[in-house]
């Protein structure tokens, strides 16, 4: 009788915590390839020249953030802000991402972290580089960034 009721009580202790974990680990295996295909296709977009393709990659929202050089807001600044810093395909270059690390924080949001190269011409304005933080939001339309931490480093000379 000892012996079933140590039984029970390990099966009653272990059984919980593995039927809550497994769905979690599955879970985040298919959100980081979710969250990693909207990147890769937002680079796309870019590299295809397409910046109105490449926003959708962002929450269509007045309340998203973006940490620069200065703090701004909304869908509508960043769409205007992107199309005068990058008016011409020069200036866009090519975009890549590496790095990328998804942390999910919850069943709707992630954190991403990864570091971006922009390739261009002298004339474009040079190659750039830097880090960034991304909050991501799984919304009705799919993921889309929410928060936009991005920190450019410093060419090297």
């Amino acid at each position: 009788m000892r012996l079933l009721r140590t039984i029970v009580l390990a099966l009653v202790t272990i059984l919980p915590a593995t039927a809550f974990a497994a769905p979690f680990v599955a879970t985040n295996g298919t959100v980081t390839v979710a969250v990693t295909a909207m990147l890769n296709k937002s680079a796309d977009d870019w590299n295809h020249g397409d910046i109105d393709a490449f926003a959708t990659s962002y929450k269509n929202s007045p309340d998203i953030l973006f940490i620069g050089h200065t703090i701004s807001r909304g869908y509508a600044q960043m769409l205007a802000t992107y199309k005068t810093a990058y008016s011409t395909r020069e200036k866009m270059g090519t975009l890549s991402f590496s790095q990328l690390e998804v942390q999910p924080l919850d069943e709707r949001f992630v954190t991403v972290t990864g570091h971006f190269h922009l390739e261009r011409t002298a004339a474009g304005g040079g190659n750039a580089d830097g880090y960034f933080l991304l909050v991501v939001e799984d919304t009705p339309t799919g993921w889309k960034i929410v928060r936009d931490d991005t920190t450019s480093m410093t060419p090297s000379k």
